[in-house]
């Protein structure tokens, strides 16, 4: 045990120690963190829709004698963890991203780790952006496939990569973000479709930042740039603009059935509630337009953001670089007494050296409440 006290007084000495806030309440875009009241801006509930009371209040009274409004599934969905909600989940899914089929993951870690350690072998080989999310990089490290990371955004490196690895195997992949979740810069989708079918790769797309933020219907940069028919596999998660739970995998029928059969962390996890199931259905089917128009509000909110504060993002995740993790630390402290919640981003989750403020614009926040923030 020494050595674990030795290591964790390592981690404070370096501004690294992490805790779980004490956290009283959320409510709309404000935040109750050791009794002080904030403007929350650490938030991935990108429309505002979970803390909406009445729209909780609604679903509660329109679905509460449903059969499946249940709290627990209580097995997973290849035993009898499943019913006709997470059925339907899939299906608006694969209507709205124009594919064959969806599967439903418990979360968006579990959806990327289980797709990529599951669908390629020895032969294979998959072809990484650096700054890819931790999940995904974990199904690197589970995939018997070998592995390459090109430098971020760096096209024409991917490209030198891919001359030169390609054709030494079988199956291959280019996996990326759309939104990068910690400097809200996007990929060249574009780019990344032109050397897919260049090197005749498949092409995954991690939608979790963008899904309910770009495109006219909601479905991300993919669907913004008119490229879904382009992609082969598009994962989001729920949890954040969608507020709710979950991960969605989206694909053609014979990669889906072939996930289903061969990704463990889908096949040996207890099934998410149903009543989260159909807290999403009710969001999709029911309230699309409030979605969009919380859309449009956000992309007005982070546009104006980027026009006083020019930065890598362009997006509504807004980074400040501050160096050290102490300056970092303090800068969030100070922002915090001036009724700001925003959190420090040190390493191991960004490189040493780029410790910044992730400041996370929700679409109920106003531009003069934060606007001096960015001065």
């Amino acid at each position: 045990m020494q050595n674990y006290k030795e290591k964790l007084e390592e981690l404070k000495a370096n501004s690294s120690f992490r805790t779980i806030k004490n956290i009283k309440e959320k409510f709309g875009k404000y935040i109750i963190v050791d009794n002080k009241k904030m403007l929350n801006l650490s938030s991935n509930d990108y429309l505002n829709l979970s803390t909406d009371n009445n729209l909780k209040l609604e679903f509660i009274e329109k679905y509460k004698n449903n059969p499946e409004f249940l709290f627990s599934s209580a097995s997973a969905r290849l035993l009898t963890g499943t019913s006709a909600c997470y059925n339907k989940l899939e299906a608006n899914f694969s209507k709205l991203f124009n594919k064959e089929n969806a599967l439903l993951f418990n979360t968006g870690y579990q959806a990327n780790q289980g797709i990529i350690s599951s669908l390629f072998n020895k032969n294979d080989v998959i072809f990484c952006d650096k700054l890819n999310h931790a999940s995904i990089i974990s199904g690197l490290k589970l995939s018997p496939a070998e592995h390459f990371r090109y430098k971020h955004n760096d096209y024409d490196n991917l490209e030198k990569i891919l001359k030169e690895k390609r054709n030494r195997f079988n199956n291959a992949l280019i996996v990326s973000e759309s939104v990068f979740s910690m400097d809200g810069d996007i990929a060249d989708i574009k780019k990344l479709v032109e050397l897919k079918k260049k090197y005749n790769c498949l092409l995954m797309i991690d939608e979790a930042h963008a899904f309910g933020v770009f495109g006219d219907n909601l479905a991300g940069i993919s669907a913004k740039e008119n490229l879904l028919d382009e992609i082969d596999i598009i994962t989001i998660t729920l949890g954040k603009a969608l507020a709710s739970s979950g991960a969605i995998c989206i694909s053609n029928n014979t990669i889906i059935n072939y996930i289903i059969n061969k990704a463990s962390s889908f096949i040996f996890s207890t099934a998410i509630a149903p009543v989260n199931v159909m807290w999403s259905n009710f969001l999709l089917e029911e309230k699309f337009e409030l979605l969009k128009e919380k859309k449009e509000k956000l992309n007005s909110l982070f546009k104006k953001v980027h026009q006083i504060y020019p930065s890598a993002s362009s997006s509504q995740i807004i980074p400040i670089i501050l160096g050290s993790a102490q300056n970092a630390n303090s800068k969030a402290q100070e922002l915090q007494q001036k009724g700001f919640y925003v959190l420090p981003i040190n390493p191991p989750t960004v490189s040493v050296g780029t410790s910044r403020l992730r400041i996370s614009l929700t679409s109920d926040i106003n531009f003069e409440e934060i606007c001096n923030i960015f001065g």
